[in-house]
C-alpha cells in the first residue's frame, strides 16, 4: 500500500488503516438482508468458503463453534504473523454488494495450547494476534483473542470497493478461527440537543489556548526557573534541544511511538516558552510526518494510545500555530479527524457517555477537547460536540455526584478517571480564565487522603488496587491526579502527598504548566480531622486513630459505606460493607481484579459475598446474567447519565444515610458514628434493614480502638436465610464468644477480638470458609487470579441464626489489641429501646430496631470512675438527661442527621427523657476534649 501523502489523506490509506484492525476470519455466510428500507447488510465468511493453505492449515471439528468447524494451524507448522512466510494460511474472496466502510469482527476460540498461554497472561499485551493483508496493501497485525476469554473481537472499520477483493490471514498458534464478519458502518447519531447546541463558553481568539492563554502564559514563563520547577525546565530544555531521529518504512506497518510524541511536545513547549523558531519547526515537522504515517491496531483500549497522539499533536498545533503553513494546518486537521474517527467513543463522539465508563476517560476530557480547542478556528464543529458533552452532560452530573467528595469508581479507577475530569476543568479554566465545574470538584482530593492505610496502601474500593507483593512495603500513588488536584485547589498538604508519591518526573511539561513554585508543601497531615463523613450521595465514613504512615505505625482505620446511589461499572455491590485495619487488614474485602467480566469477576469479586457485610438468600433471586446467587445487594452494572435519572430510577438507589456524628472534638474525635438504612440496596427480599457502626478511639497503646456493629434485618419471608459475614486475610481462631483475627506489619502483631453478643452462641451457627472455599458463592466456586496477595486465599466467617425468622438482630463488639494483650471486659446491658455497651471508660447506648429512640429510657453505669457516654439513634429534638445522684442534669438538642448525645458521667442511674426541663442548663461540649490529652 502507498503511504499517506502529506498533503491529502488518501482513501486507500484510510482503507488500510482500518484494515489493520481486522482480526481475520471466519466462515462465509452471506446474510445480506434486503427490503424497501435497505436493512444493513451482514456478510460472514467461514470454513465453508475459505481457500485454505493445506500445507500450513487445516479445518477441524470444534463443538464450541456455531457450525462445528474451525480453522487452525497444523501442529507442526510455525506461525508467520511477522511476515516469515509469504503465503497466507487462509484466503477469503470478498465481494461486497455495496462499496463503503464496514465494521469487521472475528470469532475464535483457543485450543489447549492457546488456553495455557492466556491463563499465564498478565496484561493486554499478551493477547494473540493474526496477520492480515487486503489485496496487495500493506499487511498488519490485529488482536484475535484476549486473555479474559472474549472470542468475538471487533477489528475495526474498513473501506471496501464493492469489487472482487481478497482478505488474507496468517494464523497464530493456539486459536481455532470460526468466522470473519463485515457489517456496514454507521457513524454515531448526534443527539438533537448536541446538533442544535451553540456553546456560550468558546475559545478566545488567537493562540495559545491549550493549557495557557496570553495571561497565564506569562505566569508559567515566570515560574520556569523557580524552586522545584528548575530541574523540570532543564529536563524539558535538554529534550527540546536534542534531535529526534524519525525514520519509517512506507512498506511496513508503523506503530505508535510514545517517545516521539513526548519529544514533539517538549519541542513545542520550548518554543512556546522561548520563541526558538528552529525548535518549533522541528516539533511541527516531527509531528506532521508521524501523524501522516502512524497506524493504531485493535489492542484493548488502544483508544488511549490514539488519544495521547491526538493530544500531543493538538499541543504542537496550538503552541506553534504562528509557524504553521496553511498546508500544514490542513494536514494536521485531516489527520487529527482521522484519528478521532478511530476513538472508542466514535466520531461524532456519542457512542459512549462522558459521565462513566471509557467515555469518562481521556477521550473527551483531554484528547478530543484539546483537538477541538486547537483547531476551533479551522473547524468549530468538534468543539460544539465536545463542549456539549462536557458542559451540558458531565458538569451537571459531577456537581451532583461530588456532593460526596469521593469517587464512585473506587480508589484506582476513580483516581484515573477523576484525573480526566480535572484535565477538562483545567483546559476550560486556562482557556477562559473562569471555572466551568462546580467548586465541589476541589473536595474530591480528600478521598485519596482518607483511604490511605498506615502501611501506605489504600482501603479497598472498587475494581483493582495496588499492594506490595509478598508483604513488601508499598506506597500507593497516582501522582498525575494529585498534581492536577493540588494545583487546582492550591492545597499544600496534597502537594506534599504528590511529592511523597514520587512527583511526576516523566511529564515535566505538565508539571511546569501547573505547579506553583511559591506554594510550599506541608508534609504534616495533623491538620486533617481523623474522621471523614463523605455525605449522602456516596454514603460512607472513614475513622482513624492517627495519621502515622510508615512501617512502625499502630494506627487503626475503619470504613463503613452505604446509602446514596450506585453508579455501576467498576463500583461494587458493597453497600453496608466494613473494613478494619490494624497492623494489616483485620477484615474487609477478598476480591481480586485482573480482567473485567470474567466468571470470577462477575460472580465473586464485584459481588457482596466478597465483602464484609450482610447477606440474605432468596433462592429464586437472579443477579443480572450471572450464575451465582450470593444473597447480596442488587448487582448493578448500568450507569445513570443525569442527576434526574439517578434520583428518579430506583435501580440506582443504594439506601439512605440516617446518621453521621463524631466528637466531641471534630479534629480528633473519641467516637465516630454512622447509621444507614440499606433496604433500598437490596431487592424486595429485604423488607427492612439498618446497619450502624460506632468507632471508638480508646486513646491507649494496648487496646487502641474498638468498633460496635449493629444490624437489624427483616426479610420478606422467614425462610430467607440471613448471613452476617466478615472476610479476613489470615485464618481466624474460633472462640466461645466469636473469633479472633490477626495480621502483622513488620514485627508488629495486631489482633481483632470479635465478640458476637447477639445472636447468642446457642442461637447461631458460625462457619469459616478458607482458601478455595472462600472464593465461592455458596454452591459455585471460582478460581481467583494468580496472585501473591492475601485476598486471593483469604477466609470468610459466616454467621447465621439457627431459627428462621422474619426479623433478626445482630450485635458485635470488635476490640483491637497489640500483640498478646488480652481484650478488655465487655458489659452488655439491655433497655427496652437500646443495647448498652460498657467498655473501658466508655458507655454506648445504641438504638435497637429500625426507629430512632423517641421515648424515655434509663440505664445504670455500675462501676466507679469517669465515663464518656454516647447515646446514639436518638430522635432529633429536645431531650434532658438526669442522673439519680443529681451530679448530671442538662437539657440538650439532638441534631437532625446526627442523632447522638455525648456527655461525661459517673456511676449512677441515668434517665433520658424527650423534651426540655425548666431551669436545667444546656449541655455544653468541650471540643478540646480529644485523644492525646491525658
Amino acid at each position: 500500500m502507498k503511504p499517506f501523502k502529506t498533503n491529502v489523506l488518501k482513501q486507500k490509506s484510510l482503507l488500510f488503516c482500518l484494515l489493520l484492525i481486522l482480526p481475520f476470519s471466519l466462515i462465509t455466510e452471506i446474510k445480506a438482508q434486503t427490503s424497501n428500507k435497505e436493512k444493513p447488510i451482514k456478510v460472514r465468511y467461514n470454513a465453508e468458503t475459505v481457500k485454505i493453505n493445506s500445507s500450513t492449515s487445516e479445518i477441524i471439528s470444534e463443538k464450541r463453534l456455531s457450525n462445528g468447524k474451525g480453522m487452525s494451524l497444523k501442529a507442526e507448522v510455525t506461525a508467520a504473523i511477522d511476515g516469515e512466510r509469504p503465503e497466507a494460511d487462509l484466503t477469503f474472496n470478498v465481494k461486497l454488494p455495496i462499496a463503503g466502510r464496514y465494521v469487521m469482527r472475528t470469532y475464535a476460540v483457543t485450543d489447549e495450547e492457546g488456553a495455557k498461554l492466556m491463563k499465564k497472561a498478565k496484561t493486554k499485551y499478551e493477547s494473540m494476534y493474526i496477520r492480515i493483508q487486503i489485496d496487495d496493501l500493506r499487511p498488519t497485525k490485529r488482536v484475535v483473542y484476549v486473555p479474559w476469554d472474549r472470542p468475538l473481537q471487533t477489528s475495526g472499520k474498513f473501506e471496501f470497493n464493492g469489487q472482487d477483493q481478497q482478505v488474507k490471514i496468517w494464523l497464530p498458534k493456539g486459536v481455532r478461527f470460526e468466522y470473519l464478519e463485515l457489517t456496514p458502518y454507521t457513524p454515531p447519531a448526534v443527539p438533537a440537543k448536541a446538533e442544535a447546541y451553540r456553546p456560550k463558553v468558546v475559545p478566545l481568539s488567537g493562540h495559545p489556548r491549550l493549557w495557557v492563554n496570553q495571561e497565564s502564559l506569562q505566569v508559567v514563563k515566570a515560574g520556569l526557573t523557580k524552586g522545584e520547577n528548575t530541574p523540570a525546565w532543564e529536563k524539558v530544555k535538554k529534550a527540546a534541544l536534542t534531535s529526534f531521529d524519525f525514520k519509517f518504512d512506507p512498506n511496513a506497518e508503523m506503530s505508535f511511538d510514545a517517545k516521539l510524541e513526548t519529544a514533539a511536545e517538549s519541542k513545542a513547549f520550548y518554543y512556546l516558552m522561548t520563541g526558538d523558531k528552529k525548535v518549533g519547526r522541528e516539533a511541527i515537522t516531527l509531528m506532521k510526518d508521524y501523524l501522516s504515517h502512524v497506524e493504531f491496531g485493535n489492542l484493548l483500549d488502544i483508544t488511549r494510545e490514539i488519544g495521547r497522539a491526538i493530544t500531543a499533536a493538538s499541543e504542537v498545533y496550538d503552541w506553534c500555530y504562528d509557524l504553521l503553513s496553511p498546508e500544514e494546518k490542513k494536514i494536521y486537521c485531516q489527520n487529527l479527524m482521522r484519528l478521532a474517527d478511530d476513538m472508542e467513543i466514535g466520531w461524532p463522539p456519542f457512542l459512549q457517555k462522558v459521565v462513566n465508563g471509557h467515555g469518562n476517560e481521556a477521550q473527551v476530557c483531554r484528547d478530543l477537547l484539546s483537538m477541538s480547542i486547537a483547531i476551533y478556528d479551522e473547524n468549530p464543529l468538534p468543539y460544539r460536540y465536545t463542549s456539549y458533552a462536557i458542559l451540558e452532560e458531565l458538569v451537571p452530573m459531577r456537581k451532583f455526584e461530588y456532593q460526596s467528595p469521593r469517587h464512585n469508581q473506587g480508589v484506582n479507577y476513580g483516581s484515573y478517571r477523576f484525573g480526566w475530569d480535572m484535565h477538562a476543568a483545567w483546559l476550560f479554566y486556562r482557556m477562559t480564565g473562569k471555572p466551568v465545574f462546580d467548586d465541589n470538584i476541589k473536595d474530591v482530593r480528600n478521598y485519596w487522603q482518607y483511604m490511605r492505610t498506615p502501611d501506605g496502601q489504600m482501603l479497598r474500593d472498587g475494581d483493582g488496587f495496588g499492594s506490595g507483593s509478598g508483604g513488601k512495603p508499598y506506597y500507593w500513588s497516582a501522582a498525575q491526579t494529585m498534581l492536577l488536584c493540588y494545583a487546582y485547589a492550591a492545597d499544600p498538604l496534597l502537594k506534599a502527598e504528590f511529592q511523597r508519591q514520587g512527583s511526576l518526573p516523566n511529564n515535566p511539561v505538565l508539571f511546569l504548566l501547573l505547579n506553583d513554585p511559591d506554594l510550599k508543601a506541608e508534609p504534616s497531615r495533623e491538620s486533617l480531622p481523623l474522621t471523614k463523613d463523605f455525605g449522602k450521595v456516596l454514603g460512607s465514613m472513614v475513622a482513624r486513630t492517627g495519621w502515622n504512615i510508615g512501617p512502625n505505625s499502630s494506627d487503626v482505620v475503619a470504613e463503613i459505606k452505604g446509602g446514596g446511589y450506585i453508579f455501576g461499572n467498576h463500583q461494587h455491590s458493597d453497600a453496608g460493607s466494613v473494613q478494619l485495619y490494624y497492623r494489616g487488614f483485620q477484615f474487609g474485602d477478598l476480591g481480586l481484579y485482573k480482567f473485567y467480566g470474567t466468571p470470577y469477576d462477575l460472580n465473586f469479586n464485584k459481588r457482596s459475598v466478597a465483602h464484609s457485610m450482610m447477606l440474605a438468600v432468596d433462592p429464586s433471586e437472579k443477579f443480572l446474567t450471572s450464575e451465582s446467587n450470593d444473597g447480596g445487594t442488587r448487582f448493578v452494572q448500568r450507569h445513570p447519565v443525569t442527576p434526574e435519572e439517578v434520583k428518579a430510577n430506583p435501580l440506582f438507589y443504594n439506601g439512605k444515610v440516617l446518621s453521621t456524628s463524631f466528637g466531641p472534638s471534630k479534629l480528633k474525635p473519641f467516637f465516630s458514628y454512622f447509621s444507614v438504612d440499606l433496604k433500598g440496596a437490596y431487592s424486595a427480599k429485604i423488607s427492612a434493614y439498618n446497619r450502624s457502626m460506632m468507632f471508638l478511639n480508646l486513646d491507649r497503646e494496648d487496646v487502641p480502638a474498638a468498633i460496635i456493629l449493629t444490624d437489624d434485618m427483616s426479610t420478606a419471608k422467614p425462610e430467607f436465610k440471613k448471613y452476617w459475614q466478615i472476610n479476613a486475610h489470615n485464618k481466624p481462631l474460633l472462640t466461645e464468644s466469636g473469633v479472633v483475627l490477626q495480621n502483622q506489619l513488620g514485627d508488629l502483631v495486631g489482633k481483632a477480638h470479635v465478640d458476637i453478643l447477639v445472636p447468642s452462641a446457642d442461637a447461631r451457627k458460625l462457619e469459616v470458609f478458607s482458601g478455595a472455599d472462600a472464593n465461592s458463592s455458596f454452591k459455585f466456586k471460582y478460581d481467583a487470579p494468580v496472585s501473591s496477595l492475601a485476598e486471593g486465599k483469604g477466609h470468610r466467617i459466616m454467621l447465621t441464626p439457627n431459627k428462621e425468622s422474619n426479623n433478626d438482630h445482630f450485635l458485635s463488639v470488635v476490640q483491637l489489641t497489640s500483640g498478646e494483650t488480652k481484650p478488655l471486659p465487655v458489659t452488655h446491658l439491655v433497655t427496652p429501646v437500646s443495647d448498652v455497651i460498657v467498655l473501658a471508660d466508655r458507655v454506648l447506648s445504641l438504638n435497637k430496631g429500625l426507629d430512632y429512640i423517641n421515648q424515655q429510657f434509663s440505664f445504670k453505669i455500675p462501676a466507679k470512675g469517669s465515663y464518656q457516654v454516647v447515646l446514639a439513634g436518638m430522635k432529633a429534638g429536645d431531650w434532658n438527661v438526669i442522673s439519680s445522684d443529681g451530679k448530671v442534669k442538662f437539657n440538650t438538642n439532638v441534631k437532625e442527621g446526627e442523632n447522638t448525645i455525648f456527655f461525661i458521667g459517673t456511676s449512677s442511674t441515668y434517665k433520658i427523657t424527650p423534651g426540655k426541663v425548666s431551669n436545667l442548663k444546656t449541655l455544653s461540649i468541650n471540643e478540646n476534649n480529644m485523644p492525646g490529652k491525658k
